[in-house]
């Protein structure tokens, strides 16, 4: 063994165990620098002994790795002595011996794990050095800056995006936002003059997209997509204040023509699923910490853009491009291939939620902004349902799945079913585009739900499907609301209000899901599915109330602040059953203040409800109405014992007018 790779091992141990090595500072920083020096060298050199090559790439493997480790123990809390010796390392390599510079030019070696390595062990060390100091590290950003002033699609170019982009997620991570700002503003008009070459502005749609001579441009071009969605991140958390910020917003017909022309399908596939990320500011959600900015001006400024995006969209659907979107089909070990045949094969769902989604926000955001006066109302609905068709008429020619949907309203339930946070997304974005329409419809309320599932726009039935496709699981409903993971909580908010002021329209979903439903000698004779998957709102059967078999997503019964009583709601103490009196009484009076009258409530029904409030004869508005009333109860216990996560005030109040509405239809 050499005396080279025996202190390198050895140091890497201390490196682990957060001890000092035996060797000084300066030992250690000699054989770290000679050993990227060293494949440095050899690179150049047209005749090098093969075992000697191997010899010195593994020693620069492991060099690379003892850097890493020495940035990333620099940037933990670690013993003063430790701390110290590395430090010192590290100053003898990047400010006596620059390797820096040596570290840079592995971006161009044909090794990739080398590359790899030298590119990781480049990031930790920018990161840390930025933190330290404040200021970018001035050889790393020279290299960066060329390659964006002069893009060619290789392994330079491919190094410095996932360099800026790792470092741009290592100090997001760390909501280090100052510093954030600083290293942005240092690349802005490199980026800039990068993004022209690849997403030129002005591009019109179903162009070709230019390719290189090389075969090497979709791996930078994906790269590229990276660090677009980590500066869009940026922006979220630290402002967006400057335009490489917002380059996924500007430079969104280039990549909806990309989506268009581009050859390969997991670059159409990468960028739909940046450009749902986008317009839903769930930018770099997996990897940052921190919330969203609050209304800033900065912040202000996002609103515009994704204004800008959204009409960008729209405007590429006014022109057909949905009608260019290829979707293949999937496969097991991810094969591909195309959809439309008779063999059975189902669609991407990834690729249509991604599709849908986008087309949904960006509708909801265009009713946001619209703003449109009385008169040109009902042309706006034309033009909003049109898009529905559009899509429907997409997702119809690419599904075979969804081909077999006669209700319009279940596709949202069919594409989502298995995405729980889109599928909240998409209800949401339907419920404020029919909310947006609904006073200037001129129709009446018999009229207007016919008119809302024809375009599949009508909230009580993506409601009720919900429930269904959860088993009207009142548990897995609360677990929503807890969660951060969904926009739940808007959306149920927005809902109750909804149904409490259009009870008429949900007595009739719920009357329509009813009629539909299959025979129940039928309904026993097939296994249940944990999902919605027919065709029609009502093809999920209906398991018992309480399903024996149901997964609940959070045991509330194992709290230790729960003492040792169970959840049954119908075992409520003193405390919760005067909260319950309050927000029922609160609930009442403003009921009673909206002047809800019986037949308001009932429509036409005449038949006597039982005295649970339910519709006469309507399994669905039962088993809808008893989990929102178990939800109620849950909440209002974990109210009272202080377990719930925030203030449950206001949604206790809705679900109290819900059950003063539910009691007075049943007079």
């Amino acid at each position: 063994m050499s005396f080279s790779f025996k202190l390198l091992t050895d140091t890497y141990r201390c490196l682990i165990s957060g001890s000092c090595p035996q060797h000084s500072p300066a030992d250690v920083a000699a054989v770290l620098f000679s050993s990227v020096c060293g494949l440095v060298s050899s690179t150049a050199e047209d005749v090098k002994v093969e075992s000697e090559k191997q010899s010195t790439s593994e020693l620069c493997c492991i060099s690379l790795t003892v850097i890493d480790n020495m940035n990333l123990l620099l940037t933990q809390d670690t013993p003063g002595d430790v701390t110290l010796f590395f430090e010192t390392c590290l100053i003898k390599l990047f400010r006596d011996m620059d390797v820096m510079t040596q570290l840079v030019h592995l971006f161009q070696t044909e090794d990739q794990i080398i590359r790899h390595l030298g590119a990781k062990c480049v990031s930790t060390y920018v990161v840390y050095h930025i933190l330290k100091s404040g200021t970018v590290d001035a050889v790393w950003q020279q290299r960066c800056v060329e390659a964006f002033l002069s893009p060619v699609p290789g392994a330079d170019l491919d190094s410095c995006l996932w360099s800026l982009t790792d470092v741009l997620k290592r100090l997001l991570k760390s909501s280090h936002q100052e510093v954030v700002r600083s290293l942005v503003s240092s690349f802005d008009s490199s980026l800039n003059a990068l993004c022209s070459e690849f997403l030129p502005e002005g591009k019109k749609l179903f162009t070709s997209f230019p390719k290189t001579s090389s075969n090497h441009w979709e791996t930078t071009f994906c790269l590229l997509l990276d660090l677009l969605e980590a500066l869009t991140a940026s922006g979220l958390r630290c402002g967006f204040s400057l335009p490489s910020q917002r380059l996924v917003h500007t430079r969104c017909p280039a990549l909806l023509a990309v989506i268009s022309g581009s050859s390969q399908y997991f670059v159409k596939k990468k960028v739909l699923l940046l450009l749902k990320r986008t317009v839903l500011q769930r930018s770099g959600e997996d990897w940052t910490s921190g919330e969203v900015l609050p209304n800033i001006p900065e912040y202000q400024q996002l609103d515009a853009d994704v204004n800008v995006l959204a009409q960008t969209v729209l405007t590429a659907v006014e022109d057909d491009w949905l009608q260019s979107i290829e979707v293949k089909s999937v496969s097991f070990f991810g094969g591909t291939g195309h959809v439309g045949g008779d063999g059975g094969e189902e669609a991407d769902f990834v690729m249509l939620r991604a599709v849908s989604l986008l087309l949904l926000k960006s509708m909801e955001v265009h009713v946001h902004w619209a703003g449109k006066p009385a008169a040109a109302a009902l042309d706006g609905a034309k033009e909003d349902y049109g898009y529905l068709q559009r899509l429907w008429s997409f997702l119809r020619r690419s599904s075979l799945e969804l081909r077999n949907v006669t209700h319009l309203c279940h596709w949202v339930s069919v594409l989502f079913g298995e995405q729980d946070d889109d599928m909240v997304e998409a209800a949401k974005a339907l419920l404020s585009i029919f909310q947006h329409h609904r006073p200037s419809s001129g129709l009446d309320d018999v009229a207007e739900q016919e008119a809302a599932c024809a375009s599949s726009c009508n909230p009580h039935c993506h409601f009720l499907l919900l429930l269904q496709s959860i088993s009207f699981d009142h548990s897995i409903l609360l677990d929503f609301l807890i969660s951060a993971e969904t926009c739940f909580l808007d959306y149920f908010v927005r809902y109750l209000k909804h149904v409490i002021n259009d009870w008429q329209g949900f007595s009739r979903a719920c009357q329509r899901v009813d009629k539909s439903r299959r025979p129940v000698a039928l309904q026993q004779s097939v296994t249940r599915k944990s999902r919605t998957s027919g065709a029609e709102c009502s093809s999920v059967q209906n398991p018992p109330l309480e399903p024996s078999g149901a997964i609940r997503l959070v045991d509330y019964d194992s709290s230790d602040q729960s003492e040792s009583e169970d959840m049954d709601i119908s075992e409520v103490d003193p405390a919760t059953s005067v909260c319950e009196k309050q927000e029922t009484a609160e609930a009442t009076a403003f009921v009673k203040h909206k002047q809800y009258t019986s037949s308001e409530c009932t429509g036409a029904l005449t038949a006597v409800a039982p005295q649970s409030g339910q519709i006469p004869g309507c399994e669905t508005s039962a088993r809808a109405l008893a989990c929102l009333s178990e939800l109620r109860a849950v909440v209002m216990r974990l109210r009272t014992k202080k377990l719930f996560p925030y203030n449950p005030s206001s949604l206790l109040k809705l679900l109290a007018q819900v059950h003063v509405c539910s009691q007075q239809s049943s007079n």
